[in-house]
């Protein structure tokens, strides 16, 4: 197998930061790490690098942090590197002219089963619309997003305690191996990409905005808690109650209890329990961050809040 194709890795957070590492750790020729350009952050507005730069730092490779991908001075630097195969893992849409630059073609890893869930937010979508399982696959880009031939797709499974964190987690490791096996497989000329099936695009994975994360009582106590899964912990469900924005990170749904509470009013004995009647079913709320407050149990709240 050749070890000294030349490849260009691209990627801002965590989640392409194993690919890289595993990709180092077994001996390929990484000759350069594009990543997003450090940004300022906290009340200082200090500049933070990203974690791939961070870990790209720790490796010792070379770093390129490109504000424009279509100048001509970064596109000149990126010739000059003569790499053989670039790889995207979370990283901004590219230019054809980036993308068809290397003889062996650009692969991207995304974290759905292709065709199904394209766009920036697949994970959470997964959870939100109740799947019970989702992936990870690896595409050779081309135009349109997330459209390009498939390479390889790797499955895993989705269960009922999952939230966006662990599943996030889940995705990472097996994408890891994937880029891997994708890379490898590209050096020995075993890859045979196929077009995917537009039948199978079944949901769309748009950005995920605050307004998303509004829980709207109601929808079903099962779809709310869902949607608390998928966006737990970050950027978290949220809604009101006593005029402070409450972050909502683990609920309990219980489909055949009702409360004597209108649809969205609270139910609490204001000791252990926080309960909210929704358009179907009781949701039980078990972990939330009430404005102004820390993230924390509804026991541990309850002991020194009441609500009115």
């Amino acid at each position: 197998m050749n070890k000294n194709l030349r490849i260009i890795y691209m990627g801002t957070p965590e989640f392409a930061v194993a690919g890289l590492e595993l990709l180092v750790e077994n001996g390929w020729n990484i000759v350069a790490v594009i990543t997003a350009p450090d940004k300022p952050k906290g009340r200082g507005q200090k500049l933070i690098p990203s974690p791939v730069k961070e870990a790209a730092l720790k490796l010792d490779l070379n770093i390129l942090q490109p504000t424009n991908l279509k100048s001509p001075e970064f596109q000149e630097e990126l010739r000059a590197l003569k790499a053989d195969l670039q790889i995207v893992v979370a990283f901004r849409m590219l230019p054809e002219s980036v993308w068809d630059m290397p003889p062996l073609g650009t692969f991207n890893l995304h974290a759905s089963l292709l065709p199904n869930y394209r766009g920036a937010a697949p994970i959470n979508w997964a959870i939100i619309n109740g799947e019970k399982e989702t992936g990870v696959t690896t595409f050779f880009l081309r135009h349109e997003i997330d459209t390009g031939s498939i390479i390889y797709q790797e499955k895993v499974e989705i269960l009922n305690e999952d939230d966006l964190g662990t599943v996030y987690e889940k995705l990472m490791n097996t994408g890891s191996k994937l880029v891997l096996k994708t890379v490898e497989d590209i050096a020995q000329d075993k890859v045979q990409a196929f077009s995917q099936d537009e039948s199978k695009a079944i949901h769309h994975a748009p950005k995920i905005f605050k307004e998303t994360c509004e829980i709207d009582w109601s929808k079903s106590a099962e779809s709310i808690h869902n949607l608390v899964r998928g966006l737990s912990p970050y950027p978290a469900a949220w809604t009101t109650f006593d005029d402070k924005i409450c972050k909502i990170y683990k609920t309990n749904f219980l489909p055949n209890q009702k409360t004597s509470k209108a649809i969205g009013e609270l139910d609490t004995d204001n000791k252990s329990y926080i309960k909210l009647q929704t358009g179907e079913g009781v949701l039980e709320i078990l972990e939330l961050q009430l404005e102004g407050k820390k993230r924390m149990k509804v026991d541990d709240l309850l002991r020194g809040f009441k609500f009115s």
